[in-house]
């Protein structure tokens, strides 16, 4: 199924529109970009893995570009973007990586 991800900018209790997010695989000591788009206006990308590409396993990285969002929102924030990596396992379908955003903070978890 792939994976997908959404940004909540929980100051402002809103979704976060139009940040771009990268997507990369390690392969051979350094990360390959596999796909890049932006938060619709739910703050949603729901196929950031394309869905003709397969999820092998292996490590992932998405890139959050927070201060493109900060910037569009005369914001002063902390981290400039963020990177999630994470592991994907044979017998895992699809990952679902969220954002919760601050200004001056950020946390993340595995989603449904």
């Amino acid at each position: 199924m792939g994976i997908s991800t959404h940004i909540l900018d929980t100051a402002a209790g809103a979704p976060a529109v139009d940040v771009p997010i990268a997507l990369a695989r390690w392969e051979a000591e350094d990360w390959t970009p596999l796909h890049a788009a932006s938060t619709d206006s739910d703050g949603r990308v729901k196929h950031l893995l394309p869905v003709e590409m397969a999820l092998e396993p292996g490590l992932y990285r998405v890139r959050f570009e927070t201060a493109r969002y900060y910037e569009a929102n005369q914001l002063t924030g902390l981290y400039p973007y963020v990177d999630v990596v994470f592991e994907a396992r044979a017998e895992q379908a699809h990952f679902h990586i969220p954002l919760l955003l601050t200004a001056n903070g950020y946390t993340t978890y595995r989603g449904s």
